[in-house]
């Protein structure tokens, strides 16, 4: 505590003179870490049982200190206390809260032992986990609303399309599904990036451990860090990978809605009439009455870039920092805290759009066999007929150019057309010039025939119970 002008600081015992106040302004964090409190709270109230198991305090201050920290706790959540610049950062408000509450001579204690390094090392990691969970959750949200979309439309085909141009046909499900594998996916990196970050740097103190007798493996065990606590204190003080690998998986969260919601927009064009979406789920034009906007999912698509710039931007401050600690780190949180409210924010807004929307069957039906789609499946037949594929590729597109010269589709050519172009093309080739024929042929692993497509939503199904279950516990 600094006698010079009466304020609370965690550092300034040496100095004779407060800072400056430019660099009060530039150093002050409390404005955007103060969202760590109810974590420095939990920390303070693990610290305090390990300080009195090391016999630094006695079971009636430990008593006291507890109940100070409830007090403080609330004070917290009620409003009574809140950071100021002039506290710097979220450990030092609350110092000055407890402090206020306890006295000198009992709230002084808490300090021994710990430093800011470890603490805030250990809170962010703690607010991350918790937050991951949520972010879990409403992915698995979207992803349900996706699948349900996927089951409502079981049997409706739609043009696959490679380079946006036409390609081949597909189960709508099918297609929607894929997404679902790719959120399934970011899901997963949570749930692994939850378990490399289930260890504590709480006793890592500024770099070196402390001296007092303390148990850093009762502190993570007590703040619920599976994993116990770290096992080198300068990389538990230095280190924000665990930071850096958070803001990639929420990145790429990002990336996978702006894809959906690319095809979202598209879909909404009048060119395509794919889907329709939901009034309460679009806006409209201030000058335009007929317009019905995707701003959802241009939102999406827009926050996307935001989230890889936070991603960006961390590496960059990451880079070249020697160890151990060193202040650039505070430029770490800003990014990732950002990174977390856009996506608990634009998730809910996109399950809403996803779960909404009406999917227009006979267009899409019309466009699914167009474009000579059907080629690939001529090709197909004919290696299962025994000719090398090679020249199968080379007759089917025959068969293409030959549709180009006449105007019409593949199915519309007669059986002697199909001869002239090769002795290979029977008339049996009708059998695969339909989309349910086509579609049902591709009944492998992964394939997009409906049997093929039931068991990839069985075990979409199946991760999702994992995945609620997850998002759904408490650290």
């Amino acid at each position: 505590m600094s006698s010079n002008n009466g304020d609370v600081r965690l550092w300034g015992g040496r100095f004779a003179d407060g800072p400056a106040e430019a660099l009060a302004k530039l150093s002050a964090s409390v404005h955007f870490d103060w969202r760590l409190a109810p974590y420095d709270i939990a920390g303070s109230r693990a610290h305090a049982r390990v300080l009195h198991k090391a016999g630094l305090l006695t079971a009636e201050e430990l008593q006291r200190m507890s109940d100070g920290l409830d007090r403080l706790a609330a004070d917290v959540e009620s409003g009574a206390l809140v950071g100021t610049i002039a506290d710097e950062d979220v450990h030092t408000a609350l110092e000055r809260g407890l402090l206020e509450l306890l006295g000198p001579d009992l709230g002084g204690k808490l300090r021994a032992g710990r430093s800011r390094n470890d603490q805030v090392a250990t809170l962010f990691r703690m607010y991350l986990r918790d937050h991951a969970r949520i972010i879990g959750s409403l992915i698995a949200d979207l992803q349900d609303a996706l699948v349900g979309l996927a089951e409502a439309h079981a049997d409706v085909a739609m043009p696959g399309r490679t380079h946006l141009q036409h390609a081949q046909p597909v189960l709508f499900a099918h297609h929607v599904l894929a997404h679902v594998q790719s959120l399934s996916r970011d899901a997963e990196r949570l749930r692994q990036w939850d378990t490399r970050t289930a260890v504590s740097p709480y006793g890592s103190g500024a770099l070196a451990g402390s001296s007092l007798g303390l148990d850093p493996e009762q502190v993570a065990a007590d703040l619920g860090f599976e994993r116990g606590s770290v096992g080198n204190s300068i990389d538990g003080t230095a280190s924000r990978d665990f930071v850096a690998e958070f803001a990639f998986i929420t990145a790429m969260i990002g990336i996978n809605l702006s894809r959906i919601a690319e095809e979202i927009i598209i879909w909404n064009t009048k060119e395509f009439s794919f889907v329709t979406l939901h009034d309460a789920f679009s806006t409209g034009s201030s000058i335009m009455p007929q317009k019905k906007n995707p701003d959802i999912a241009e939102l999406a698509r827009g926050k996307s870039g935001r989230m890889i710039g936070n991603l960006t931007g961390l590496m960059a401050t990451l880079k070249a920092l020697p160890l151990a600690y060193n202040r650039d780190l505070q430029e770490d949180k800003e990014p990732v805290f950002d990174s977390c409210d856009t996506l608990e924010v634009l998730l809910p807004a996109f399950t809403g759009m996803m779960a909404t929307l009406t999917v227009n069957r006979a267009r899409m039906e019309e466009l699914a066999p167009a474009g000579f789609s059907l080629a690939t499946d001529i090709a197909e037949w004919l290696v299962r007929q025994g000719v090398p594929f090679r020249v199968a590729h080379e007759v089917a597109g025959e068969c293409v150019k030959e549709c180009e010269g006449l105007g019409i589709e593949l199915d519309e050519l007669t059986d002697e057309q199909f001869a002239k172009i090769s002795e290979h093309l029977t008339p049996e080739v009708r059998t695969v010039l339909n989309v349910p024929g086509a579609l049902a042929s591709r009944n492998g692993r992964g394939g997009t025939a409906p049997s093929a497509v039931a068991v990839q939503l069985n075990e979409l199904k199946a991760d999702l119970v994992i995945q609620h279950a997850w998002a759904n516990h408490k650290n």
